[in-house]
């Protein structure tokens, strides 16, 4: 049987070839082993370069702290994104009609009132009442590749778990789910700094397939209103009053954004995180003793692995590359920048810096103070991050307790991808009896 001893999961770069990529960065035009690997180069940028000049006139940012002082400055940055996305997807497009009303690119007030009525539904209190109905749909996709004695981390687990709590968020039918994910892979695959002629289609078709089928349901739901503690379409319908109320295409499109925007980034983290600890076999050894701990002590062995969960985010970022756009001109990290400028925040880099983070390169599951940036920062930082970390702890956790001894089969499909950073597949096999024991 292969392990990720066998084979590179995260192939190594030479500083050679990272000051090569470096020297001509354009993340319109990035090289296979970049994908790969992108963290060497973001390191020599950071040290070199943080605010860099892009080829198409765009400002490359990379350092922690310029990014949470961008975060922080909404009054100087806006995340709209009409003057970017209407040369990009074209005027009239399904993908620029989704892309600049969902609630990620847009400011107030826009921003403040889809915010608004989906953190009503995101509550604490609800956010606890999805528990039990989660460890639930975990323990069935564990049960099913228990049976099989494997199969596909990402497929069959990672991005099935999203999918079925957005669902259930929405209140989409069961019987309707199947296209949900090909439909936000393709919508998301859009937003890639370079877009080809065949995701551009793809991406469109996807917005209007989408789009059409949430009429039938919003259709529905008018007449058969859920309850609006826990159905975010029911609040989205609904408002907080009449002049809170959303317009028919704000309301469509910023379902897809839910859906997508609890999607990926979910799966990409238990994906990652899973594949993550067969390349750091001692980390993996402690958790799992942590986890077997927890269940012992009958906590569950999701139980308070917060910790874990923030390093996988820190350390593998799901979503590497946030925008802004400067509405004057400003200074950034010592680089006067002109009205108009756009920024890419390379959240990815951010993560790693050493200046924020002690040995930013080593996967630490006891890192107690990270202020990562994998959820972004101020009033766009994600409204679902308490959901996703929720997620994560019952995915890892239980999946940990139940295969302990689990092994990659073959190297893992990564998403090749620059703005979300995950994989499209990752076989395992659950692994021996004495595998397990050793593991623990």
């Amino acid at each position: 049987m292969l392990d990720a001893s066998t084979f590179a999961i995260t192939p190594p770069m030479s500083i050679e070839r990272a000051r090569q990529i470096a020297a001509s960065f354009d993340l319109r035009d990035l090289p296979a082993d970049f994908y790969a690997n992108p963290y060497p180069v973001y390191a020599l940028l950071r040290e070199t370069e943080p605010v860099r000049r892009m080829p198409d006139g765009s400002y490359f940012l990379t350092r922690y702290a310029d990014l949470v002082a961008v975060y922080r400055d909404a009054q100087a940055f806006s995340s709209d994104k009409k003057v970017e996305f209407t040369p990009k997807f074209g005027e009239g497009s399904p993908l620029l009609m989704h892309h600049t009303t969902s609630l990620v690119f847009n400011d107030p007030p826009l921003h403040t009132r889809v915010r608004k009525l989906i953190m009503g539904a995101l509550s604490r209190r609800a956010i606890a009442d999805m528990e039990p109905g989660l460890i639930t749909l975990v323990d069935s996709l564990l049960d099913a590749m228990q049976s099989r004695g494997g199969g596909d981390l990402i497929e069959d687990f990672a991005s099935a778990i999203p999918v079925e709590i957005i669902g259930n968020l929405l209140g989409v039918p069961h019987a309707d789910r199947g296209p949900l994910r090909d439909w936000s892979l393709a919508i998301l695959g859009a937003l890639e700094p370079r877009l080809t002629p065949e995701q551009e289609a793809l991406g469109n078709h996807s917005v209007s397939e989408f789009t059409t089928y949430l009429q039938a349901l919003v259709a529905e739901r008018r007449q058969h209103p859920g309850d609006p503690a826990h159905d975010v379409l029911t609040r989205l319908i609904q408002g907080e009053d009449a002049g809170q109320r959303l317009s028919e295409t704000e309301l469509l499109q910023n379902c897809v954004f839910i859906l997508n925007a609890g999607h990926e980034t979910t799966t990409n983290l238990i994906g990652n995180a899973l594949v993550t600890l067969q390349e750091w076999p001692q980390a993996k050894d402690n958790l799992l003793s942590k986890v077997k701990l927890l269940a012992h002590d009958q906590k569950g062995p999701e139980a308070d692995l917060t910790v874990e969960i923030d390093e996988f985010l820190r350390f593998e970022s799901s979503n590497q590359l946030s925008n802004r756009r400067a509405l004057k001109a400003c200074t950034v990290g010592g680089m006067d920048l002109p009205e108009g400028a756009l920024l890419t925040l390379c959240i990815g880099a951010a993560n790693r810096d050493p200046a924020q983070f002690g040995h930013p390169e080593q996967l630490d599951l006891q890192r107690e103070v990270n202020r990562h940036l994998a959820f972004g920062f101020g009033i766009h930082q994600c409204a679902g991050l308490s959901l996703a970390r929720l997620e994560g702890r019952i995915a890892v956790g239980r999946f940990l307790q139940r295969f302990p001894g689990y092994r990659l089969t073959a190297a893992p499909l990564r998403g090749g991808r620059a703005r979300f950073r995950g994989f499209l597949s990752a076989s395992f096999a659950a692994g021996s009896e004495s595998a397990d024991k050793a593991a623990g």
